[in-house]
């Protein structure tokens, strides 16, 4: 059923903290990883599994193809996050609490990807922050960490309040909190407040996709991160609840009127400029690609904002792509750190060398950003 891709994480996150520790921990990042390799297959092979929860009956959980392939997204991202992440940290304290984390945020992430209510929607989104605060600052000595793990939480809030409020208005509307009960209440209706619990909860998923003009936070927390975190981040939290979420919405609820599409073409143009000439400007490698994600997610929204069907498609299509080529840089820049102490783009040259593994993947996913053929950022 697919209320397990919410509780297999959380109770192996609780097996972990009350068996044993000392045993569990030689074999939780073994069971972490597993975890994650399963996900992956029941996506791959599983051709459709839509199946509504029976332990969480306040939950409407279900999953379609589009549920299928983020997951399956997750799940990749999760287990190369993990991998950097046990590699980079040093202290066994501070890669159990990882582990812990990174299986609440996958647990958060898949029910974004499941739920059909927009309140469930809400509390699922809000699992997935408070695990990405911890997860920023998990290195209590940076204060880097700690600046961009407030900056997120402070902008984080700000979208909580907003799409709070908009759920709020939409309830008033619809009676009911279910994607099909606020469609049929609110599409066509042009009330005032209606209008205003769209906007509102539209600029809450600017904020968390991390958008032109609410994008502050996002490039302290991608360059003061964990490396590990910073892949996660990078890879698939900023898709799942800012981007996806939004594909979601507004196909399914809000509707392609000609504003929403106006607002979606605007804030994708504006993204894609702003984000790319930001991104010539630094001279720190996490901050390039930082500023490089916000491009490229500008061109994600851009499509949906066509509100087509081959623009939908190429929105989720380049989700995926993006999700995997800046997950496989964000890798490479801990590959870096890691050999050389630093992330100054001033102070490399010639690590072709001595790292040709990281230099040769490092052409293949800056090619497949470029739109090179026959790479997956070309199609």
């Amino acid at each position: 059923m697919s209320s397990l891709f919410v509780i297999a994480p959380l109770v192996l996150m609780m097996l972990f903290n009350v068996c044993c520790k000392r045993t569990v921990n030689s074999v939780a990042s073994w069971l972490t990883g597993l975890y994650f390799i399963v996900q992956s297959f029941v996506c791959i092979f599983w051709a459709r599994f839509s199946i509504s929860s029976e332990l969480f009956p306040m939950f409407n959980f279900e999953v379609d193809k589009l549920g299928l392939l983020m997951m399956l997204t997750i799940s990749i991202v999760a287990l190369s996050s993990m991998f950097v992440g046990l590699s980079t940290i040093s202290e066994s304290r501070a890669k159990f609490n990882f582990l812990n984390l990174l299986l609440i945020s996958t647990a958060g992430m898949n029910g974004v990807v499941m739920v059909r209510d927009i309140f469930s929607l809400y509390v699922f989104l809000e699992v997935t922050a408070v695990s990405s605060f911890i997860l920023i600052a998990l290195n209590k000595e940076n204060k880097h960490s700690l600046e961009g793990s407030f900056k997120y939480f402070v902008m984080s809030a700000i979208a909580t309040v907003m799409m709070l409020s908009s759920i709020s208005l939409l309830f008033i509307y619809s009676g009911n909190t279910s994607f099909t009960s606020i469609r049929d209440g609110v599409q066509g209706v042009n009330s005032f407040y209606v209008i205003i619990a769209v906007a509102l909860f539209m600029c809450g998923l600017f904020i968390k996709g991390g958008l032109i003009p609410f994008h502050g936070w996002l490039p302290d927390a991608y360059s003061s991160a964990p490396a590990g975190v910073s892949v996660l981040l990078a890879g698939i939290v900023t898709k799942t609840t800012g981007i996806y979420t939004m594909i979601r919405i507004v196909s399914e609820v809000f509707g392609f009127n000609e504003t929403i599409k106006s607002i979606l073409l605007l804030i994708g143009i504006i993204s894609i400029f702003v984000g790319a000439f930001a991104a010539l400007l630094q001279t720190d490698f996490k901050r390039m690609l930082a500023y490089s994600s916000i491009s490229q997610v500008g061109y994600i929204v851009l499509a949906l904002g066509t509100g087509t069907a081959l623009g939908i498609a190429g929105a989720v299509f380049h989700l995926f792509n993006h999700s995997i080529f800046k997950s496989q840089l964000f890798v490479n820049s801990a590959a870096v750190e890691k050999q050389t102490g630093t992330t100054n783009m001033g102070s490399f040259g010639g690590l072709a060398t001595p790292m040709p593994v990281t230099g040769w993947t490092s052409v293949v996913a800056l090619l497949s950003t470029a739109g090179i053929p026959p790479l997956s950022g070309f199609w």
